[in-house]
């Protein structure tokens, strides 16, 4: 089918907008009836990619980050069907409607697993500042941001940055990615965390995707995630973030690293990680610190609940 320009930019920011297409995507779990007939947990994200076009990505053992071993064993292409949408592969056929995936098995003639909807929530969605943090944003501008632009309902808008510098710190943001179900790569939800100017933690719609590093929880272009735990645009998700910052001498001369650690959605992808140098777009390193940014890509990404 044809996708005009303007659809690759379309994005919605709220369910009752999004289409009949963004019902079906989302999250299911399950068992499943093999071939020595034990029932074995899988996982199954069915991504929207427009125009009534879909792909179903199957995991071993439950869902990334809930159990899923190792990376996506299957990815079907599927179309939507009415109020449903249908998965082909070989004998194996997944139908997805009403909150259920059912896959049937020709060879077998019958019902193999019967997989429910899931609504994920991060484990740390809500996290209160403790005692003596910054409250960056938390529903009102507060002049710590530079630039703040907020929606009507009280969200803060992508393209602003820290009115202070922090070398060290750890920071707790929440965001949600607009739906633009026939957008692709980069051009899908982008935006991203310039933790001082100078290293990006990706933020991108790659729900269902690989989980390279210039993806959602990528160090951009240096580290990919790793675990992909993005959820589906329109869910909101969460980075908890801790950095070190790089130390210099008198000379200007780095003598350690930066390190980082991140969570995504309370997972951790990150892990006491050492960073040799700038990521992305990122300014040079220096011994100076630096403003941390939200990247604005032209993407409706939506901010909340942001303290350091």
């Amino acid at each position: 089918s044809l996708v005009l320009a303007q659809d690759v930019k379309q994005a919605f920011v709220d369910v009752k907008s999004a289409g009949p297409d963004f019902g079906l995507q989302g999250e299911y779990v399950g068992w499943v009836l093999t071939g020595s007939q034990t029932l074995r947990p899988i996982g199954l994200q069915v991504i929207a990619r427009g125009g009534g076009k879909f792909e179903a990505v199957e995991y071993a053992g439950g869902l990334p980050g809930a159990g899923a071993r190792g990376k996506a064993r299957l990815r079907i292409p599927g179309e939507r069907r009415g109020n449903s949408a249908r998965f082909l592969h070989g004998p194996l056929q997944i139908d997805v409607a009403d909150d259920k995936a059912v896959f049937f098995l020709k060879s077998y003639d019958g019902v193999i697993a019967e997989l429910n909807r899931v609504h994920r929530v991060s484990t740390t969605m809500g996290a209160r500042p403790p005692s003596g943090a910054v409250e960056l944003f938390n529903g009102r501008v507060t002049g710590l941001l530079k630039a703040a632009k907020m929606t009507e309902s009280g969200l803060l808008m992508e393209g602003t940055e820290t009115r202070d510098t922090y070398a060290s710190f750890q920071l707790h943001l929440e965001f949600r990615l607009p739906f633009m179900p026939h957008a692709r790569g980069q051009g899908r939800a982008n935006s991203g965390v310039y933790l001082q100017s100078r290293y990006e933690v990706q933020i991108l719609d790659s729900f269902g995707l690989a989980g390279k590093s210039n993806e959602c929880g990528g160090l951009y272009r240096y580290l990919e995630p790793a675990t992909n735990m993005c959820l589906p645009p329109l869910s909101w998700q969460t980075y908890d973030i801790e950095l070190t910052a790089a130390a210099f001498d008198a000379a200007g001369k780095k003598t350690r690293n930066a390190r980082l650690t991140v969570r995504h959605n309370g997972v951790l992808v990150h892990d006491d990680v050492e960073v040799g140098q700038k990521t992305g777009a990122g300014k040079p390193e220096g011994a100076l610190a630096l403003p941390t940014k939200l990247q604005n890509h032209g993407n409706p990404v939506r901010f909340r609940n942001i303290w350091l």
